[in-house]
């Protein structure tokens, strides 16, 4: 009998579970260590803090859906991962064993890192659904009392796809209700130009979204670094492409919402040889850790290096095709260990997304991820906005049965390949 542990119950951990369970035999054992019982669609957090969702809406209590598929599911969080033992010690103060482990915890997040950053101080977050709640309640504020909007990403960010989502779609919903007019909107990122993504862009990115912001009068404000944020003001500094500072800018807002940074979560953050100094796991090509074979890690908590060097630290984004890549790779792996057999399951991080701007939105396609890519891919169009809204009743379905087909290269790779030929037909 095998003991198979994984932390985290988000996106990359739930995937993990379900994809995991046909690759264990009758005596193995799966467990899934998490904070509480709820998973929510994080992709639906933008449209949870303008009012186009309600959290129930996007949340599942995986308690029951768990123990249906005969998954241990273990509430008290994870304190402390103990390599060298093979052991994981659990909020409450208990432990648990395991012969393999699988690190699906996410990010923590760098609120810390700028003062006044975060819920917590000055700035609203859309990262988590309690975050995107408190933003909903900041957002009516707004709606009351208009005044200047600042929205972003800060040094060290790793996911900008959400910032330009939210920026648009909370500029579709200032329209909808006749606001815009009394809300100028300022666009901060640390990327290097607009539409990098921390990509190094994908396919006409820096175009389609310069030309978005252009047409809805969004000003924007790239290499920046955020030094301070008070209340109503945040401070910036624009470094030159040389890394000197070049202007710097003293921003008023009546609402912000700004992306922090990663890093990895305490449990596993400081375990020399399992993760670098961000915190983040250290995996092969086979998402092991090189020092502690049987730990795996998938997901955001997985250390990936810049795709190069940028005026403002800029992470890497890992995108949901991308995780479940990493997923179905692990899976396979520990399947292969069980059976005796060495790993050879490699994921294929390729990066699809969604972008959803409230009445359009922008996809892009990019095989692999970092490039040099073989498919280098983006459009702009109506269409993903609604693929987007079906994607997410889709998901959050095959979520509540606990079904472990690829989701993203199923649902989402067919419909991005047919939008790339009607695009060639028509010469659009």
């Amino acid at each position: 009998m095998a003991e198979i542990v994984v932390i985290g119950a988000g996106l990359s951990g739930t995937l993990m579970a379900y994809e995991l369970l046909p690759q264990l035999r009758k005596e193995d054992r799966l467990s899934v260590v998490s904070q509480g019982a709820v998973y929510h669609f994080v992709p639906s957090n933008p449209w949870v803090a303008v009012g186009w969702r309600k959290r129930e809406e996007i949340e599942i209590d995986l308690a029951n859906v768990m123990k249906r598929k005969g998954v241990r599911l273990l509430t008290q969080g994870a304190k402390r991962v103990h390599p060298e033992e093979n052991r994981i010690e659990l909020g409450d103060g208990s432990s648990i064993d395991y012969d393999y482990l699988v690190v699906a915890t996410g990010p923590e997040l760098a609120f810390d890192e700028i003062p006044g950053l975060g819920p917590q101080g000055h700035t609203q977050s859309i990262c988590h659904v309690d975050h995107a709640a408190h933003a909903k309640d900041a957002f009516e504020k707004l709606a009351a009392n208009p005044g200047p909007v600042v929205i972003g990403a800060v040094q060290g960010a790793s996911c900008f796809g959400p910032a330009y989502e939210f920026l648009f779609i909370l500029e579709t919903e200032l329209r909808r209700r006749k606001l815009r007019d009394r809300v100028p909107m300022t666009f901060v990122t640390s990327e290097p130009y607009i539409g990098h993504l921390g990509l190094d862009g994908v396919g006409d990115t820096k175009g389609l979204l310069e030309s978005e912001m252009r047409e809805k009068h969004i000003k924007w404000i790239t290499n920046a670094r955020v030094d301070n944020v008070a209340p109503g003001l945040m401070t910036v500094e624009e470094l030159a492409d040389n890394g000197t500072s070049r202007k710097a800018h003293e921003l008023p807002f009546a609402y912000s919402m700004m992306l922090p940074a990663f890093r990895g979560v305490e449990a596993v953050r400081g375990i020399e040889k399992l993760t670098n100094p961000r915190g983040f796991v250290i995996v092969d090509k086979h998402q092991q850790n090189p020092a502690f074979p049987n730990v795996f890690a998938v997901g955001v908590c997985v250390a990936i290096a810049p795709v190069g060097a940028t005026p403002v630290p800029v992470g890497v984004p890992k995108t949901g095709f991308m995780i479940e890549s990493m997923v179905t790779a692990t899976a396979m792996n520990i399947g292969a260990l069980l059976r005796g057999k060495a790993p050879t399951a490699q994921p294929t991080w390729n990066a699809i997304c969604l972008a959803d701007f409230g009445d359009s939105g922008v996809a892009f396609l990019a095989q692999p991820q970092i490039p040099p890519r073989n498919v280098n891919w983006s459009s702009k169009g109506e269409w993903v906005h609604f693929a987007k809204v079906a994607f997410e009743k889709y998901f959050l379905r095959k979520m509540r049965r606990g079904e472990s087909e690829p989701f993203y290269e199923r649902f989402l790779l067919d419909r991005l390949n047919i939008a790339k030929i009607k695009e060639v037909r028509t010469g659009t």
